[in-house]
């Protein structure tokens, strides 16, 4: 159980509180009981070192960390003390972000069915040179996948509902994201539009 909460995720803000990472709960932690970082009280915007965060007791219900003498409680969002700079907008090139980019729905005709019934199509099918890439790869279901089967869009007479684009870094490309509400107050409505798997 311990183990579990120390993976969950917490929202890592640069020093001017813009999201710039998500880490795990253990890491978050540390940084800062190193005092690399504070916790920041999402209801009142509040900042914990870690003296002040190891003296709240954990609210009812509040997940919480189990010590030899007290209980932590855990933070969900934390600030770091002196970095500035913006977040990387590198994102893995990979199924489940591609799955998040589009929203689980099929690129061709809008449909969302199951996950088991999406498949990663190349626009430009590697036989006739396409590569997989961001800008060449989108979500078909198995009908629509199946009609273009290795033949380009122009070929079957299918248009792409957007152009694929490589995607900019928000937190829901962190590998094990989950929505949680907390996070709204720092991050924009865009980054919430896009579906996650839960």
């Amino acid at each position: 159980m311990v183990s579990e909460v120390l993976h969950q995720p917490a929202l890592v803000l640069n020093r001017n509180w813009q999201p710039v990472n998500v880490a795990s709960v253990a890491r978050a932690l540390t940084l800062v009981f190193s005092d690399h970082a504070r916790v920041v009280e999402p209801n009142e915007f509040q900042l914990y070192d870690w003296e002040d965060w190891a003296k709240l007791e954990p609210q009812p219900g509040e997940p919480f960390i189990q010590a030899v003498s007290m209980r932590i409680r855990v933070p969900e969002v934390i600030s770091l003390l002196k970095f500035d700079r913006l977040p990387s907008t590198h994102v893995a090139f990979n199924r489940r972000n591609i799955f998040k980019r589009d929203r689980h729905t099929c690129q061709y005709c809008g449909r969302r069915p199951s996950a088991d019934e999406l498949t990663i199509d190349h626009i430009v099918p590697r036989s006739q040179g396409g590569t997989s890439s961001w800008t060449n790869c989108v979500l078909a279901c198995m009908n629509c996948n199946h009609r273009k089967a290795d033949r380009s869009i122009d070929q079957v007479g299918l248009k792409l509902r957007k152009a694929p684009v490589q995607p900019a870094w928000n937190p829901i490309y962190w590998r094990n994201s989950k929505r949680i509400d907390s996070w709204q107050k720092f991050i924009s409505d865009a980054y919430w539009n896009t579906e996650l798997d839960d």
